[in-house]
C-alpha cells in the first residue's frame, strides 16, 4: 500500500495552497526501549542544546526552495525558513560528496582528513562530531548517506565509532534489503514510469528510522542525522512528485549563455563544446531531479513533525553538500569549480527561543562551521584542530558577522573514475564581494560577486583589482599554512599575475605541528623532545661537524 497516496499526498496538494506543513504522518507503533548503545561522560551543565538534528540533502542547489524560487514546491523547509533562519550566503567546502562530508561531520579540509576525494576514508586520527558528542554523554545516531569509509559509493554497511549501531543505516544496507530485481530497479530513474511505492525509496527508509529515534529517545540528549541521498540520481520518486514539474523549464541566466573564453582551459574542456551551442533552442528540463527535490522535503517534513511532537526545543540544522550546475556555464553536475551553482548551498537553522524566526541572513556560512557551532550549543570545548569557529553568535543574531571570509578547495572527483577532469586541484576564497580561485594546472579566477553576480567575467588580469587579487591571494596561502594543508607548495604562489615573487625550493621557513584536537597527546619539538610551545615555528637548520 502507497501510503503518500492513501493519505499523505491529498495533504501534499492541501499544504502547496496553504503553505505551512500538514502531511499526515503514520504511526510507526515503537515502544521506547533500554538501548545497548553504551553513552559515555556526562551532558555538560552550561549545555544550550541538548536536542540537535541535523538533516542534509545531496545535490541540492541553494535556489532549489521554495522560498527561494517560487516555482520549487518544498513547503516543509519553507516552514522551517519561516520558523528560523535561512542563511543566503552558505557555501560548501568542496562541492563533491564525499569531501563535503568530511568537512561537514569534522570540522576540517579534505586536505586535512583525508577525504580530499570521493571513495576515500578518513584518516584514523580525525574525529567525527559522532565521537565527540558521545564522548560526551550525548546519545548519537546516524542514518542515511555516509559516503566516508573509502569503499564505494553506498558504504560498506559498518557503523563507524561514534554512533549507535542499532540504528546505523547506509545505503549498502539500503540495497541488502532489495532482491537483485529491486536492486536494479533502485538505481534507474525510468523506475518512476512505474509509478513508485514511497516506501521502497531510500528516503522514506531513512526518515522512518529518524522517527523511530525520536519515539524511543526523544527525551534524552541527543543529536542525529538524517543524511538523505535524494535528489541526487537515481530520482526515484513517486507521484505526484515524478510528474509534477514534466513541463517545467528552469530559467536561463547569463551564467547558462557563458562562452568560457576567458575561463580555465580544463572548464572548457569539462563543456565538451556545449558552450558553443544555441542555448536560447535548448530548454533546461530535468522533471525527476526537481520532482525528487519536492518528495524529500515531504520525507524531512515527516522528520519535523515528528520534532515537533517529542522535542520542539531541538537545535534543527538543515543544508546540502553541495549544488548542481543545471548546465549554467556549460557545465553538468558538480566538479572542480567554485561556481555558486555548485558551492552555494540551502543552510536553515531553527531552535525555538534562540534563533529567530523568519529571518534571512546574508553572512557567510561556511560547512566547517557546522562541528564548532554544535560543539559550542552542547557546552563543549572547541578544539584548536578545527578550522573555523563558531557561529552559534550569528545564530543568535543573524546580522552579526561570523567571518570575514571562507575558502573553499577541490582535489580530485574520486578515485573510482577520473570524471571530471580527475586531479585538478584549486583552493578558493571569498569574502562576500570578491571570489579568487587558485587553480593550480589552469587558469585562475577572480569575479566581482557584486557587479558579476554570475560569474561570466573573469577579472584575474584586471590590474586595477590587483591589491584585491594580492590581498585573497594572500589569505589562501596564509590558511594553506595555517591548516598544514598537504598539498601546499611553491605553485600555489608561483602565478603568472603575482609579478616579483621570488621562487626558492625552501619556499617557507616554517615548520608546522599538527593543532591539539582534544584527543591526541600535545606534539613533541624534534630537537628537544619536549611538548611543542608554539605550533608555529623555525625549520630545523643543518649543523655541520
Amino acid at each position: 500500500m502507497n501510503n503518500l497516496k492513501d493519505s499523505g499526498r491529498r495533504s501534499f496538494i492541501k499544504t502547496l495552497g496553504a503553505g505551512t506543513a500538514g502531511v499526515a504522518l503514520t504511526s510507526m507503533g515503537t515502544k521506547a526501549k533500554e538501548s545497548k548503545y553504551q553513552i559515555k561522560g556526562k551532558v555538560p551543565k552550561n549545555a544550550k542544546a541538548r536536542k540537535i538534528v541535523f538533516i542534509m540533502t545531496d545535490s541540492q542547489r541553494y535556489d532549489m526552495l521554495g522560498s527561494v524560487k517560487k516555482a520549487m514546491k518544498t513547503p516543509f523547509l519553507d516552514k522551517l525558513a519561516e520558523e528560523g533562519t535561512r542563511f543566503d550566503q552558505a557555501y560548501s567546502v568542496s562541492p563533491v560528496c564525499g569531501p563535503a562530508r568530511s568537512s561537514i561531520f569534522t570540522g576540517t579540509y579534505p586536505s586535512t582528513n583525508g577525504v580530499w576525494g570521493n571513495n576515500m576514508g578518513l584518516a584514523d586520527n580525525i574525529k567525527t562530531i559522532g565521537q565527540r558528542l558521545s564522548d560526551n554523554g550525548f546519545h548519537t545516531a546516524y542514518m542515511g548517506k555516509w559516503h566516508l569509509d573509502g569503499t564505494d559509493y553506498f558504504g560498506n554497511g559498518m557503523c563507524p565509532d561514534g554512533w549507535n549501531p542499532e540504528y546505523w543505516y547506509d545505503m549498502r544496507m539500503y540495497l541488502d534489503e532489495l532482491s537483485d530485481e529491486e536492486k536494479l530497479k533502485s538505481r534507474m530513474p525510468e523506475s518512476n514510469e512505474q509509478d513508485v511505492d514511497e516506501t521502497f525509496t531510500f528516503g522514506h527508509r531513512v526518515a522512518d528510522r529518524a522517527i523511530k529515534f525520536l519515539d524511543n529517545h526523544g527525551d534524552e540528549d541527543f543529536m542525529i542525522v538524517a543524511s538523505f541521498d535524494e535528489p541526487h540520481h537515481p530520482f526515484l520518486c513517486p507521484e505526484p512528485y515524478a510528474s509534477m514539474y514534466k513541463d517545467y523549464e528552469w530559467p536561463k541566466t547569463p551564467a547558462h549563455f557563458d562562452s568560457l573564453k576567458n575561463k580555465p582551459h580544463y572548464q572548457q574542456l569539462w563543456a565538451e563544446g556545449r558552450q558553443f551551442e544555441d542555448k536560447n533552442k535548448k530548454p533546461i528540463t530535468h522533471p525527476y531531479f526537481f520532482g525528487v527535490n519536492s518528495y524529500i522535503d515531504y520525507e524531512i517534513g515527516r522528520i519535523v513533525e515528528k520534532i515537533d511532537k517529542v522535542c520542539p526545543d531541538a537545535l534543527i540544522i538543515y543544508t546540502s553538500d553541495h549544488g548542481d550546475f543545471l548546465e549554467a556555464h556549460s557545465l553538468k553536475k558538480k566538479g572542480p569549480a567554485i561556481y555558486d551553482d555548485v558551492a552555494r548551498i540551502p543552510f536553515i537553522v531553527r531552535w525555538k527561543d534562540h534563533v529567530p524566526a523568519g529571518k534571512v541572513s546574508d553572512q557567510l556560512m561556511s560547512h566547517l562551521n557546522v562541528v564548532p557551532t554544535i560543539l559550542d550549543a552542547a557546552g563543549l570545548d572547541i578544539p584548536d584542530f578545527m578550522h573555523a569557529g563558531s557561529a552559534l553568535k550569528t545564530l543568535y543574531n543573524p546580522d552579526e558577522k561570523c567571518q570575514d571570509e571562507i575558502f573553499m578547495e577541490f582535489g580530485r572527483f574520486e578515485t573510482n573514475h577520473d570524471g571530471f577532469g580527475a586531479f585538478q586541484p584549486l583552493r578558493a576564497v571569498y569574502d562576500g564581494r570578491y571570489k579568487l580561485s587558485i587553480n593550480m594546472m589552469s587558469t585562475d579566477e577572480l569575479y566581482d560577486m557584486k557587479n558579476d553576480p554570475h560569474e561570466v567575467n573573469n577579472l584575474i588580469n584586471y590590474e586595477s583589482l590587483a591589491d584585491v587579487r594580492k590581498k585573497l591571494h594572500r589569505k589562501i596561502l596564509d590558511r594553506m599554512g595555517d591548516t598544514r594543508d598537504n598539498f601546499r607548495g611553491v605553485y600555489w604562489e608561483d602565478r603568472h599575475w603575482n609579478k616579483g615573487f621570488e621562487q626558492t625550493w625552501e619556499y617557507t621557513t616554517q615548520t608546522r605541528s599538527r593543532k591539539d584536537d582534544g584527543y591526541q597527546p600535545r606534539m613533541r619539538d624534534y630537537n628537544t623532545g619536549m611538548d611543542i610551545k608554539e605550533y608555529v615555528r623555525g625549520k630545523i637548520q643543518d649543523k655541520k661537524g
